[in-house]
């Protein structure tokens, strides 16, 4: 055998006994806490991985706002950082358990918070006589790993509304998306109708006076000021 052929056979040997392997992603909790400012995707943060979730809206997206008046919150309870992957974890979660009880068209879930902000890695190696290739904290300034998104105490993480007959499956449904999430959440009926800002029975009072009008998920409201040919229009 030729002695370039021992050389390579004798590299490769020290590759392996040198347990050179890949390293894992490093863990979330790593990135929980809220320690410095926001860190958005910009020309200045380039080579950013795509976030795991991309669906932020589920079930009947179009339902009209009449059809559903109950609405829950999962409300958060720390000031922390959800990663993308808890976030798509906690979504699909919900999502299976509303469809297998409710129905695919008898509810609508929503995403609330988006991951913008980037985490940072500065990668070490950890294979044998890596202390000779690398240069420790000399130029420290992680590359993008991941996105997450910053909530606050008392920011709903997932809002989901339905028929008032569904209250318990969809408590139930948050109820298991929590174990998805780090820190401790609350879950929250919330007493107004359905995404909108007006409680039931304020809402069903104007919406019969003709004060509120449907605009999709959420209403207008047409106050009493204004045009006198346009008040007169509504009586």
């Amino acid at each position: 055998m030729t002695g370039s052929g021992k050389r390579f056979r004798f590299t490769a040997f020290r590759a392996v006994s040198g347990h050179c392997f890949k390293m894992g992603r490093r863990p979330a909790r790593c990135y929980r806490y809220c320690k410095n400012k926001p860190y958005p995707k910009s020309r200045f943060c380039r080579g950013v991985p795509d976030s795991k979730i991309r669906i932020f809206d589920l079930g009947r997206k179009k339902a009209g706002v009449d059809e559903f008046a109950l609405c829950v919150h999962l409300v958060s309870d720390e000031y922390e950082q959800l990663s993308s992957e808890a976030l798509e974890a906690g979504r699909i979660c919900a999502n299976k358990y509303l469809v297998k009880h409710c129905g695919k068209d008898a509810f609508h879930m929503r995403i609330r918070p988006h991951p913008f902000h980037i985490c940072r890695i500065n990668k070490m190696l950890s294979c044998a006589g890596a202390d000779r290739l690398q240069t420790g904290m000399r130029g420290a300034f992680g590359k993008p790993q991941g996105t997450v998104a910053r909530v606050h105490i008392g920011q709903p993480i997932i809002s989901v509304r339905a028929r008032e007959n569904s209250k318990d499956s969809v408590i139930e449904a948050l109820r298991r998306a929590k174990f998805k999430f780090p820190g401790r959440q609350k879950i929250h009926v919330s007493s107004k109708w359905g995404f909108t800002k007006w409680e039931k029975d304020e809402f069903t009072t104007m919406r019969g006076n003709g004060l509120l009008i449907p605009d999709g998920v959420n209403v207008q409201y047409k106050p009493a000021h204004g045009p006198l040919k346009a008040w007169m229009a509504r009586q």
